[in-house]
This record gives C-alpha cells, sequence and structure tokens, in this order.
C-alpha cells in the first residue's frame, strides 16, 4: 500500500492539476469516497472541518506522506497561474463566492475550492487535506494491469517453460518410436558385409565390425562387473538413465573444471550405438535419453549388457570384448586375469588414450581406478584389488580376427551374387549379414584334398577344382575353385569353361530314355561316319553290337553319337537347360561327346537332377539376406524344376551305378550307393568325375590353365572325389538309390523325340589288326557290280536314324551286308553315284575352284544346323 501511495506521489507531481471539461453541478457529489455527504450550502470552513475530523489515520499518513515546510506558506503545488485554463476559459483554481440563500450580499470571502486534476482528459476532483500542504490525488481506478505484474511474468513463462518440455518429450518419443528394441539384439553397424556358413561361423567381413559375438553365459562374471563398476554402477537399479549418475559426474565436472566422469549409462551408451551418431546437440540427447528408457522396458538388463560388451569399441580397430581380448592379450576372454578384464573395461572412454599399445602408464593408472570402483561396489575384495594392481601390464598383440578370412573362392562368388539379390543401394550402405549354404568343415577337407592331389600329380597337371552340391535344396556345401586364390582369383569352378568330356552323356542318354528307347537297345560299335563327322572310342577297340546300358559303362562314343542321333539336339538340349547348363549349347553332332564348353558347377548342377529323382533345385549359395535393423532384404525360395519321370531317373542312376561298380570310376567306390560318371577330353587335358550318393553331389576339375595334356586318366578325379566323399557323408547313413523299373522295354514316353536326319551316314571299315587280312566297309562303293535296288537299300540304312528304333538286328545285318550290283545301272544313276562318292575319291583331273567348292560343302555338312527345310530334307531323303 505503502509503495501504491509513493507511486501515486511521483505522478501527481508530473501531471499538472486542471479543471474538468464540464463545470461540476453545484450539488453533484465528490466521487471520492471521502467527500460524500457534502452539501450544497455548506460554507467551505465547515467543510475543511467536516473533512478534518474524518479519518483521523488517513490524515496522519497524508502527513507522513506530504511533510510541510514549516518556513514557508503552504501553497498547493500546482498554483493557479501554472493551471492549464479549462476549454471554457476558466481557471480551475480560480475562488468561487456562494451566493447567500436569503438573496443578500455575503461579505466575499476567499475560499479554496477543491483541486481537480486531468489526467488524459479524465477529470477527477481533489480536495486539500487541513493544512498540511499537500493534495491527495488518486488518477487510477481499479487493480493493477497484469503486464505489470512480476508473479504473472514468471508464471506465465513457467508454464510456457513447462508446456514446452512436455511438447519436446512428446515429439522427441514419437521420433524415437519407429525404433524397436528388438533392434538391438541383431545390429549390425554401417558399412559392413559379414558372411556367414550354414553353422553361423563368419567366413569373411568387410568393415569394422564385431568378428566374435558372445553370449552373456561365454563372459566372466568379473568381467561384466568391472565395465559395470566404470561404467553405470547403479546399472541394474535405475530405468536406463541414471539421475544420481548424473548428478554426481555434474559436480564432480563443476568442482575440478574438466570432464573427468560421464554422465552416460550403458543404455544410452547402447542407444547411441545403435540408433544414433555422436552428434553433440541437445536433441540427440533427448532421443537417446528415451530411447535408453525404451531399450529397459523392451529387454532385460542382460540382454543391454550383453549387446553393450558385444559392441563397444575398444581401439586398435576391435569392437567387442572377445575381439579386445584377442587383439591385446592373445587370449580368449575364458583366459583373461582380474588385471586384464580391469584394463579392457577401462578403455571405453579414450581407447587411444587407454591403449597399453599406447600408453602403458595411462592405462595403468585407469585399469587400478576400474579396480578401485570394483572394491567400492563391493564386486570384489580389497586384497583382490591389491592383488591385481601388482601385476605387470604385459600386453601380447595378435592380428584381428575379421582379418582371417576362410574359403575365399566361395565368399569371392558371394560378392558376385550379391548385387543379383539386393539393390546397389542396400549393399552401399552396408550393415548387411548374408547367410549361405556353405559348411566349413567340409571346405576345410576340400581345399586339402584340391592342394594334396596337385601336389601328388606334380607335372601332370597344374590345377584342380572341386564343388559340392545338395541335391535337395541346391545349396552349395564346398566350392575350391583352384590351389592360388591369393595369386590368382579366378575360380575355375565358376569361370573357366572346358569340354565336360564324357560327363555330359549321361544327359543324352536320360533324354533318349525318357523318348521310351529303351536302355537294351543293342546298336553297332564300329567306325561310323555321318555327315562328315567321325568320332573315335577312347580305346580305338569296337565292341560290335552293344547295348546302352553297356556302352554308358564302358563310355562308348561312337554308340552314344547313334543314341544323340535317334534323340534329336533340341530335345537334349531343352533337357540339359532344365538340368542347370546355362551355358550355351550349339547343334552339332560333337554335343554327344561333351565337345561344347560348359564350367563346373553348372554340370555338377545338372547331374542334381539324377541325385533328386528326376527333380531339379536352382543351385545357390545366398540363403538370405539380413540387414542391421534384423530385416530380411533376400530369402531363397526354391523353384523346383521336373526333368524327368520317377522311372526314367531310376533307370539312369542303375546305369551310372553300373560306372562306378564295374566301369570307369572304380576308384570312386566308398562303400556305399554310388553313382556318377567319368569324363576325358581330346588327349586328356580335361579330366572329370562327378558322382553322387542321394544326400549329396561332387564333381571334380583336374587339368592345366594353358589347356596342355595331362598325361593322366579320368580316375584320378574319381579318386580325389572318393577322398573327399567318405569325409563328407561319414555322418549320413546309407541310403540306396530308388529301384530299377521292370519294364525296359515298351515304356511310354514323356517327351517327343525329334531324330536328327543327316544327308548321310555310314559304318567305315574298322582298322586292320596285325595277321589279318584288311576289312572293307560293306558299304563302301569300291564294287561297281552293284543294282539300283542294292544301292537304294544301302542309301536307305545309311539313314537309318530317321527309322523306328524297333528295328531287329538281323534286319540291319542283312542291309548292311548287301552288295549285289547290277551291271543294268543308267547312264544317270551312275553319274548320281559318282557324285556322292567323290568325297571318298577323288579325281586328279578336278580343277582347284571345284575341290574347293566341294570341299567347303563337305565342311558344312559337318556342322549342319537343324532347321532345314521341308523341301530339302524330303529331296536329302
Amino acid at each position: 500500500m505503502l509503495n501504491l501511495f509513493a507511486r501515486l506521489r511521483k505522478l501527481s507531481t508530473k501531471l499538472p492539476l486542471t479543471s474538468a471539461g464540464k463545470p461540476r453541478e453545484p450539488r453533484q457529489p465528490v466521487g471520492d469516497p471521502d467527500f460524500e455527504g457534502v452539501e450544497r450550502g455548506i460554507s467551505i470552513e465547515a467543510q475543511r472541518q467536516r473533512i478534518a475530523g474524518i479519518h483521523a489515520s488517513k490524515t496522519d499518513l497524508a502527513a507522513n506522506l506530504y511533510p510541510t515546510n514549516p518556513n514557508s506558506t503552504p501553497t498547493p503545488p500546482h498554483s493557479a497561474e501554472n493551471a492549464a485554463p479549462n476549454r471554457e476559459g476558466v481557471s480551475p483554481s480560480a475562488p468561487t463566492t456562494p451566493s447567500p440563500k436569503n438573496g443578500s450580499s455575503a461579505t466575499p470571502q476567499t475560499a479554496k475550492s477543491p483541486v481537480v486534476t486531468t489526467v488524459d482528459r479524465t477529470t477527477t476532483p481533489v480536495s486539500a487535506i487541513g493544512w498540511i500542504g499537500a493534495t491527495l490525488a488518486k488518477p487510477f481506478q481499479g487493480a493493477k494491469p497484469l503486464y505489470k505484474n512480476r508473479l504473472f511474468w514468471a508464471g506465465s513463462g513457467l508454464t510456457l517453460g513447462l508446456l514446452g518440455l512436455v511438447g519436446a518429450w512428446v515429439f522427441v518419443d514419437r521420433s524415437v518410436s519407429q525404433y524397436a528394441p528388438a533392434d538391438a539384439l541383431s545390429y549390425v553397424r554401417p558399412g559392413t558385409i559379414t558372411i556367414k556358413g550354414v553353422n553361423g561361423s563368419i567366413l569373411l567381413q568387410t568393415g569394422n565390425a564385431t568378428r566374435e559375438t558372445l553370449k552373456t553365459w561365454q563372459m566372466p562374471d568379473k568381467l561384466k562387473k568391472a565395465f559395470v563398476a566404470i561404467e553405470d554402477r547403479r546399472f541394474y537399479e535405475h530405468d536406463g538413465v541414471d539421475y544420481k549418475g548424473v548428478s554426481r559426474a555434474l559436480v564432480q565436472n563443476v568442482t575440478s573444471k574438466n570432464l573427468v566422469e560421464g554422465a552416460s549409462s550403458i543404455n544410452q551408451q547402447l542407444a547411441r550405438m545403435v540408433y544414433l551418431n555422436q552428434e553433440r546437440s541437445f536433441w540427440r540427447k533427448l532421443r537417446e535419453v528415451r530411447l535408453a528408457q525404451r531399450l529397459t522396458q523392451g529387454l532385460t538388463k542382460d540382454q543391454i549388457l550383453e549387446r553393450y560388451l558385444n559392441l563397444v569399441y575398444l581401439g586398435e580397430g576391435t569392437y567387442g570384448v572377445a575381439d579386445s581380448a584377442w587383439v591385446y592379450f592373445s587370449k580368449t576372454v575364458d583366459q583373461l586375469t582380474l588385471a586384464e578384464m580391469a584394463t579392457l573395461a577401462a578403455m571405453p572412454p579414450a581407447p587411444n588414450k587407454y591403449s597399453p599399445f599406447v600408453n602403458p602408464r595411462f592405462a595403468k593408472q585407469r585399469r587400478n581406478l576400474v579396480l578401485d570402483r570394483m572394491v567400492d561396489a563391493k564386486f570384489i575384495t580389497v586384497a583382490e584389488a591389491k592383488t591385481a594392481k601388482a601385476q605387470a601390464l604385459t600386453p601380447k598383440r595378435s592380428p584381428l580376427k575379421r582379418e582371417q578370412q576362410a574359403a575365399r573362392y566361395f565368399t569371392k562368388y558371394i560378392e558376385q551374387e550379391l548385387p543379383q539379390r539386393i539393390s546397389a543401394a542396400a549393399i552401399k550402405q552396408g550393415g548387411l549379414i548374408v547367410e549361405t549354404t556353405l559348411n566349413p568343415e567340409w571346405q576345410t577337407k576340400a581345399e586339402e584334398i584340391v592342394n594334396s592331389t596337385v601336389r601328388n600329380n606334380r607335372g601332370s597337371f597344374g590345377q584342380a577344382a572341386m564343388v559340392s552340391i545338395d541335391p535337395r535344396t541346391g545349396g552349395i556345401r564346398s566350392m575350391v575353385g583352384g590351389t592360388d586364390f591369393e595369386t590368382h582369383q579366378f575360380n575355375r569352378v565358376t569361370q573357366a569353361k572346358r569340354q565336360p568330356g564324357s560327363t555330359f552323356k549321361p544327359i543324352v542318354y536320360a533324354t533318349a530314355i525318357a523318348g521310351g528307347i529303351s536302355p537294351n537297345k543293342s546298336y553297332l560299335d564300329a567306325p561310323f561316319d555321318v555327315d562328315g563327322y567321325k568320332p573315335r572310342n577312347a580305346g580305338k577297340n569296337f565292341k560290335g553290337y552293344i547295348t546302352m546300358h553297356d556302352a554308358l559303362i564302358n563310355s562308348v562314343n561312337i554308340i552314344a553319337l547313334k543314341i544323340l542321333i535317334d534323340t534329336g539336339w533340341q530335345p537334349v538340349i531343352d533337357n540339359a537347360k532344365k538340368m542347370g547348363i546355362e551355358s550355351k549349347l550349339e547343334p552339332f553332332y560333337s554335343l554327344a561327346l561333351g565337345g561344347l564348353e560348359v564350367n563346373l558347377l553348372e554340370l555338377t548342377s545338372a547331374y542334381t537332377t539324377f541325385a533328386a529323382r528326376g527333380v531339379h533345385s536352382p543351385v545357390h549359395g545366398i540363403t538370405r539376406v539380413i540387414n542391421q535393423k534384423g530385416e530380411i532384404l533376400y530369402q531363397n525360395k526354391p523353384q523346383l524344376t521336373k526333368v524327368f519321370e520317377p522311372g526314367t531317373n531310376a533307370i539312369m542312376t542303375w546305369m551310372m551305378r553300373g560306372v562306378v561298380n564295374e566301369g570307369t570310376a572304380r576308384s570312386a567306390q566308398i562303400g556305399r550307393p554310388v553313382a556318377g560318371k567319368t569324363g576325358t577330353t581330346d588327349k586328356e587335358r580335361d579330366l572329370w568325375f562327378i558322382g553322387f550318393v542321394p544326400q549329396l553331389v561332387t564333381g571334380v576339375w583336374l587339368g592345366n590353365d594353358n589347356n596342355q595334356p595331362t598325361g593322366n586318366a579320368s580316375s584320378t578325379a574319381a579318386y580325389a572325389w572318393s577322398r573327399f566323399m567318405t569325409t563328407a557323408v561319414k555322418d549320413f547313413p546309407p541310403q540306396d538309390f530308388p529301384p530299377r523299373p521292370d519294364n525296359l522295354s515298351g515304356r511310354k514316353p514323356e517327351l517327343k523325340l525329334d531324330p536328327i536326319r543327316p544327308r548321310y551316314q555310314r559304318t567305315l571299315a574298322a582298322p586292320a589288326k596285325d595277321g589279318d587280312s584288311d576289312q572293307t566297309n560293306p558299304n563302301s562303293e569300291d564294287r561297281p557290280r552293284r543294282s539300283r535296288r542294292s544301292r537304294r537299300r544301302s542309301e536307305e540304312i545309311n539313314n537309318s536314324s530317321s527309322d523306328s528304333p524297333r528295328r531287329s538286328r538281323r534286319r540291319a545285318e542283312e542291309t548292311n551286308n548287301s552288295s549285289s550290283d547290277s551291271p543294268r545301272r543308267s547312264r544317270r544313276s551312275r553319274s548320281e553315284e559318282a557324285s556322292n562318292s567323290s568325297s571318298t575319291q577323288e579325281s586328279p583331273r578336278r580343277s582347284r575352284r571345284s575341290r574347293s567348292s566341294e570341299e567347303a560343302s563337305n565342311s558344312s555338312s559337318t556342322q549342319e544346323s537343324p532347321r532345314r527345310s521341308r523341301r530339302r530334307r524330303s529331296s536329302e531323303e
């Protein structure tokens, strides 16, 4: 109240006292409550006395506020001369003399009228109080405005601050709602790629990733307590944020004028590692706090501590306690001493500063501090801490585990396949875990066998390759692309294209059997010429008539060619593609003998069709790809393709079992049912064997990169195969193949054959033996005396591939041995015969131009496209 009067006094000294704009009526009451009851006609002196007697307390208060000067005559602060005139020109301080009631003149008296003060054109009558020489003014009416109230502004500021914090917290909570606590359990750092084997072991890592991840029960208890003691003593008590620890760290940092203690809990550090970055900002800190609380709500304390200890960076390029223990002390975590555990726990705040390799003195001081904190937290005893402090700091460096790489040919293949499975943006972002089909144990054995095979046959061949595939899924179980990955990264499993030789024959045979041809069908094994293509057998021996079954066991080339003629190019090519052959196959006669180039992976993939009972699953090495949030970016979904009926496939496995049991692959026997096929190319440049059991298919190639002859045999490849399979299938129970059907003849075809129609085909003379007379070809045209009918029958036999395969052996012998000629041949028939035999009986009188045109004609017939016009085929027939 006193303050109010003081402010009024100060204001009254600045404002001039003026009269109201309009004179007050004589009987109009004064607006102030003190002047109520003042009536018209009362003398000024009576009014003064009356006022002076009212409210003595107010008089005293006014005297205190407006003290008088005893040496001067009291005058109002605003004289009449200084008062501003009103609108009517009347001075507000002019004296007024009321007229007497009776109309008589009264003695003029000088009376002081109430003083009127004008503030902003608002007139307020003010009266003098006694002779104290002061004027009491009341310029304002009502309560004080809010905008002048300090409490109002303080309350408003506090309210707005609280609303802002609530709004910010809601905003922060929504901004982190996209992060699930479970993501921390599968988190991998960006920019990394981790390739794992089928058992979860790491084959290759790129980037700053944790190599060895441990479960909480695999970590020593004192190691976990060392980190808790120094990083977050109340870890098991708070809800994600240690408010007491924050206050304590703040006090210590302020008093020491340095950053001596951190305030982030283990929960906050894990949230920063998994979801945020190292940005220093208020918003990042708020998000970190909220994420730490969400982690506490979604995970257990042990899970949080486990992930923290597996992700924390501890210097020297190591992430996690397992990798750090190996790099700093060449030990696993279960082999660490208490002092070594404390050394690791000391490094998170500044790994380079506290590294025992960089600053041994600082590392030891920090280690001792960790031990003291463990004593304070009652994790260890004073005696244990004293013993640990007495130990010398003796680090022992070892290379980073993530620099160790395994199955390099396979992981390189995976890196090449990865862009075909996921986007380039996902690969660039990294943080990927690639789960593969490789069996690390089998891979180690395969590498050992490949290296030893090449080493033991040095001088014969210089390289080898091996690949194993699970026929039920198409997954690659092992892959060795050579012996010198560090020198040359050329993968001979996937990149080297070679002629497969006889290992391609089972595809031809299976197509023929699927077309209804019986495996007991006989073919003549003798020198053969079809459109100028003359195949040779490996041993240069001929067996006469032989069944398909025996021809495959003994790998007879001439029979394979005749089967191809009866089957057709296109059915064989179509089936080869269904079985996994991706290389381009051309319609050449050499296709029957594996004369076209393929790689080892696709040929081995084709054999998985036989092992899987006629069903093919595409070969693959990647099972699935997971990003750093645990989301599945790719997962392999096998698309099975039925190539052969079970009966056809059973016949083929029965025939290929004969190759191992009694044929060219006896060295591949491993004491259980095995089927497969050997292959050798010209001059033994390539040695192959691809064999299988119902659970696994393995292919082996031996040779030289410069395509030089090996001087070896395919049995060497079969032996290397048996060495690997003996180890690979030791955990598989022996399993037999499906039984062969009884009805081998007259089976209903499951596909339509398209027999080749050569321009000509003929059986040639067998090579002469010592002591024997020369044997001539019964179809040769040396004898001039043949009848027209005999010649026509001979031509029909040469084109016998277009006939039905159910011809009897007797009919074939009779037609092949027909040689009776008639002298009554017309001139036209003799000229035609001469033109047909021009390729074997060339006249010396032909011009050079004629001979070159005929040679071009003959060479074109050897590799003729099957897309001949119907009119041309009819003319050739």
